[in-house]
């Protein structure tokens, strides 16, 4: 599979540990590539920070606006209806980079996958279902959209889980991230649940927890 244009960012020569994080809906991978100097990780830690670009196409609830996208948002109710087979589309997409990682040398149980808002439903989806041992999912502002249908990778099952979310978000309810968590927790799954008294983004603070949880894992 041709792997989807990306920005990537490096912290230090050869790195041994990849980050694969996905931007939310209408952004592309700009959108959270400048914050891996303001994570101020050691020097000693040499990471690949991949930032891919979602393919643009119509968003229903958006008038059918063409904008990046990982999948069509049918309806924006509380459990948001959502193109599925999109979805999955763009999480075998995600898969293909973390191929690539491989190929390039990085072992899996150092790759983490990353996703803000729509792009932490694909995170969701790649890093629960991968068929070899991952890092870890950092899931921000986000919802587990394939919840009912995804096939749980016994080999992630001690996956380290860290979801973070805005108490005052508005455009994905903190309630859905509750549920998210949950969910995983009665699946056995160990998860580090955050919140932060924000709307739809990330603070300060958040990008300290990050860097912190990034360290503690890498």
């Amino acid at each position: 599979m041709t792997l989807l244009p990306a920005i990537e960012h490096e912290t230090g020569n050869n790195p041994d540990a990849s980050v694969i994080w996905l931007h939310g809906l209408g952004a592309d991978g700009n959108d959270f590539a400048p914050i891996v100097p303001e994570l101020k990780l050691p020097g000693n830690l040499a990471i690949r920070f991949i930032f891919p670009h979602a393919p643009k196409i119509p968003v229903t609830v958006n008038g059918g606006f063409v904008m990046p996208a990982w999948y069509d948002i049918l309806e924006m109710e509380i459990d948001r209806k959502v193109d599925t087979i999109q979805l999955l589309a763009s999480a075998q997409a995600i898969e293909a980079f973390v191929d690539n990682e491989l190929k390039r040398g990085i072992d899996s149980r150092r790759i983490i996958i990353a996703g803000f808002s729509q792009g932490g439903a694909v995170a969701y989806q790649v890093a629960l279902s991968h068929d070899k041992p991952l890092g870890g999912l950092l899931a921000m502002s986000t919802y587990f959209a394939t919840s009912n249908s995804i096939k749980l990778s016994k080999i992630n099952s001690t996956l380290p889980i860290e979801i973070q979310h805005g108490t005052h978000d508005p455009v994905v309810p903190e309630s859905l991230g509750q549920n998210a968590a949950t969910q995983l927790v009665n699946e056995g799954y160990s998860v580090n649940y955050r919140t932060y008294p924000i709307e739809h983004g990330v603070c300060p603070q958040q990008i300290c927890d990050i860097s912190e949880w990034l360290q503690n894992l890498l």
